[in-house]
């Protein structure tokens, strides 16, 4: 593992620039690869993650009902742990022993983008629906980018680890206020879920969106908005060289 970098300190009045996670700093869900993991580590999961299927297959596609869908298979996955801190502890078994697959999920402009903030004494922070400790570890043990972290809280509920709340949305910007990031200056997202976010940002940038939103954020954002793509192949936004 190379030494970790040394970055000046965060400047006084210096901008607070906030990164989603998935499909800006990494490209997929997290999350989901996190919880895959958990529910494949065992066969009667997995017997059971086969026979909900039918019944949260379609509540994940509807998107009224895709928190619910989600939230059955995080239950399969983590039913029997009791405490977050063990779900902690395999989070961090399991980026130890994806570390490869990781760093290939990690985009390297974004990284360079997220550095280079971090280079000028930006104060920089990372806003993700995923839980917090996975964004950290990948961060820190693949990319060995030591930056805060806001994400969904979880705790004991009916005999597994859940969400207890859901860094998301309009969550997601009470969540940064009430960590004390009580004004955006630039934010990167690709989802349209992150508009509260965006559209608080005094410069949003829109990163890896799917081709079917391009036209909502033209239309919501300020016009001159960049939108824009960091090497995620399967998304719109103009293309971004690598530096």
């Amino acid at each position: 593992m190379s030494a970790p970098t040394a970055f000046p300190m965060e400047r006084a009045g210096a901008p607070t620039v906030v990164f989603d996670f998935d499909h800006t700093l990494y490209d997929g869900d997290s999350g989901s690869h996190l919880f895959a993991w958990l529910i494949k580590r065992s066969a009667w999961r997995m017997a059971l993650a086969l026979l909900a299927t039918p019944v949260l297959g379609p509540m994940i596609a509807f998107l009224p009902t895709r928190r619910r869908g989600i939230s059955g298979f995080v239950w399969i996955g983590t039913v029997g742990l009791h405490r977050p801190r063990t779900l902690d502890l395999l989070i961090d078994r399991y980026v130890a022993q994806h570390t490869e697959e990781l760093r290939s999920r990690l985009l390297p402009i974004a990284l360079d983008v997220l550095h280079g903030h971090r280079m000028a004494g930006d104060r920089v922070v990372v806003a993700t629906g995923a839980p917090p400790e996975l964004a950290r570890a990948i961060l820190g043990f693949v990319a060995h980018e030591t930056v805060p972290v806001i994400g969904s809280l979880t705790g004991p509920r009916a005999g597994a680890i859940l969400v207890t709340r859901h860094c998301h949305a309009e969550e997601k910007m009470r969540m940064l206020r009430d960590a004390g990031y009580d004004g955006v200056d630039i934010a990167y997202s690709d989802s349209t879920a992150d508009m509260p976010l965006l559209r608080a940002a005094r410069a949003p940038v829109v990163v890896n969106p799917k081709h079917g939103a391009v036209d909502l954020f033209r239309r919501v954002l300020p016009a001159g908005t960049p939108i824009l793509n960091w090497g995620c192949a399967s998304r719109g936004g103009d293309p971004v060289a690598a530096a």
